[in-house]
């Protein structure tokens, strides 16, 4: 199984620069035109932040986008949400979020839980993916519910045929990076809980717009670079510098070496300009005014 991972697309409502000069639409196209002579594509993955601003119209854009390049593959795609997804437009255009080569809804089982969470697994090519949601509405952090976690063990109990891979949009694991650690996955040792000692063989996320690999239980976690922007982690420690690159990682589940991880990036003439770069005292603000419980 190839995987092409992608998230942070950060589509929104209009094919313009947004506040910050960047056109969603035409980063993803650029990411999309450079992959299509990648071979042996058979899942894409979009971990989460689909829209940037929760409109039917953004959905619709990045369904049509994603799914006409996964149609020519002949792939399958998953789609989770993320902190700047909202549930109900995210379900009326995307429904499960795992859409078939044919553009049907895949998913084998949904789970709602009372909190609204919606939860998806679907099995490709003998391999399970299962999509939780960490979406904490109004916040920039991210939690997977009670519920879901019990949905997950009840899935888990039995393995697929070629394991499962598990897509959430929050990293459980971080750098020592304050801004990580305050606004990523707030009860990582939860979900470790769940997938301990499974057939779970990778977690998949994204949120962080860099590429972040750990592990959560021994399970390999994977974070790609975002598809809007990325972030440099060679800006000065406390302060956070974001530039242009939009970027995806092809993931190899087959072979004696797996997971394999290779990270793409668009041929941008701009690729590397800063798109923004926050001081400590603006940085130091930010993680104040959007940790959790703030």
């Amino acid at each position: 199984m190839r995987i092409l991972h992608l998230s942070d697309i950060h589509i929104g409502p209009d094919d313009a620069p947004n506040a910050r000069g960047i056109n969603a639409r035409e980063s993803l196209r650029r990411m999309l035109t450079d992959l299509e002579a990648v071979p042996g594509v058979g899942t894409v993955v979009v971990s989460g932040d689909v829209a940037d601003d929760g409109s039917p119209e953004a959905y619709t854009v990045a369904r049509e986008m994603v799914c006409a390049f996964a149609s020519r593959k002949r792939a399958p795609v998953v789609f989770c949400t993320g902190n700047h997804d909202e549930r109900g437009a995210f379900a009326k255009i995307l429904g499960s979020g795992h859409i078939g080569a044919g553009g049907d809804d895949c998913a084998s089982a949904v789970v709602e839980s009372p909190e609204g969470e919606r939860a998806a697994v679907s099995t490709i090519d003998g391999h399970r993916f299962i999509t939780l949601d960490s979406l904490v509405p109004g916040k920039v952090h991210g939690r997977v519910g009670a519920r879901q976690l019990d949905w997950l063990r009840e899935v888990l109990a039995t393995p697929a045929p070629h394991g499962s891979v598990v897509v959430l949009h929050h990293p459980p694991v971080t750098l020592d990076v304050e801004v990580q650690q305050a606004l990523g996955l707030q009860n990582a040792e939860e979900l470790a809980d769940a997938v301990r000692g499974t057939d779970v063989r990778l977690v998949l996320c994204g949120h962080f717009h860099l590429q972040l690999f750990g592990h959560l239980a021994s399970v390999p976690v994977w974070a790609t670079p975002g598809v809007l922007s990325r972030i440099d982690l060679t800006a000065p420690p406390g302060t956070e510098r974001a530039v242009r690159g939009a970027s995806a990682t092809l993931i190899d589940l087959g072979g004696p070496y797996a997971p394999l991880f290779h990270v793409l990036q668009a041929r941008d003439p701009r690729a590397g300009e800063t798109v923004y770069e926050l001081d400590r005292d603006q940085l130091r603000s930010v993680i104040d005014r959007l940790r959790p419980g703030a």
